[in-house]
């Protein structure tokens, strides 16, 4: 039997809205892969997800009451392993979070699955799967096929596909799985505190800056106009990799996916694809850059070519 897999990822009763992203992706690939789109959910008790996931594409639902109320990656491995051989699929789909860390790699070592993390485009090209990842500290773009490979797992970068939406009905099958050999031992569950806890990919409107600014001086101007435009301040890489704002603001294929946003003000971006891969999803996006041959041009639906601190200083004026 072949068709896709997807795995749900809960965490603390709640569950996380990367499965909804996944289911949503293997929607897509439905036509071109073959087979039916089953999703999977492990835990103690499983069951209160499942109306979440009954959205468009999805043919069934596996349950499988294992574990405990913390996360375990024996447990996980044994019961992704038994709805594998339970329903053979082509495409098994994982979201790629700490959990998949734990498990992933070691699930697709004994099983003898093809194998890729980080994953940000899916396709099915004369009858086999391609993967595409970052490479060289993403700084270009791998395509990875899997020959002789009957099963592959891919674990999936979040945002990249919008959540699922609609509605299904689809089988709800539960699956006992045999007891694994417990390694690991959880202990207690800690928060660890962001400097920033800014959410890029639930922004609908964001202001981008890059190192088209000239200098960190530049930031708390910046950061004033986005606040008076009710926007988030946002920027590319080189901006994070300076410390001249935190990670978590960094939109792009290393960053985030600006995966909500309706507006998106590029200020000082040339728009390189690696930039360009964070904003796929966003309808409206201003590049204004000094360059007129920038790439950030070649996507934007309203481009200003002139000096950013002059258009932020008129901006600035209007709120």
């Amino acid at each position: 039997m072949s068709g896709i897999l997807v795995i749900a990822e809960h965490r603390r009763g709640e569950l996380r809205p990367v499965s909804l992203e996944l289911i949503a992706g293997a929607e897509s690939l439905k036509a071109s892969g073959g087979g039916p789109l089953t999703v999977a959910l492990v835990g103690p008790a499983p069951d209160v997800f499942v109306n979440a996931l009954k959205v468009a594409g999805v043919d069934e639902i596996i349950t499988v009451a294992a574990g405990t109320g913390d996360f375990d990656p024996d447990t996980q491995a044994a019961a992704v392993s038994a709805v594998i051989a339970a329903r053979s699929p082509s495409l098994v789909l994982i979201p790629h979070s700490v959990d998949a860390f734990g498990y992933a790699a070691v699930l697709a070592a004994q099983g003898g699955y093809g194998f890729a993390t980080d994953v940000f485009k899916i396709e099915f090209d004369q009858g086999s799967w391609v993967a595409t990842r970052g490479g060289y500290g993403q700084k270009v773009n791998v395509e990875l096929d899997f020959p002789a490979k009957a099963v592959v797992l891919l674990t999936v970068r979040a945002a990249v596909y919008k959540p699922a939406e609609g509605s299904s009905n689809p089988t709800v099958t539960a699956l006992p799985v045999p007891g694994a050999s417990v390694h690991v031992r959880p202990g207690e569950y800690v928060e660890m505190s962001q400097a920033d806890d800014v959410d890029m990919t639930a922004a609908e409107f964001i202001m981008s800056i890059g190192r088209g600014i000239g200098e960190e001086a530049r930031i708390p101007q910046f950061r004033e106009l986005a606040d008076a435009m009710g926007a988030t301040l946002g920027c590319s890489r080189p901006i994070a990799d300076s410390g001249w704002l935190p990670k978590s603001r960094q939109v792009g294929q290393s960053g985030k996916t600006a995966s909500a946003c309706k507006l998106y003000i590029a200020m000082g971006i040339s728009g390189a694809i690696q930039h360009l891969a964070g904003m796929k999803h966003v309808s409206t996006i201003v590049a204004v850059n000094a360059d007129p041959g920038a790439s950030i041009f070649s996507v934007a639906k309203y481009g200003i070519v002139g000096d950013i601190m002059e258009f932020g200083e008129e901006l600035k004026t209007h709120f």
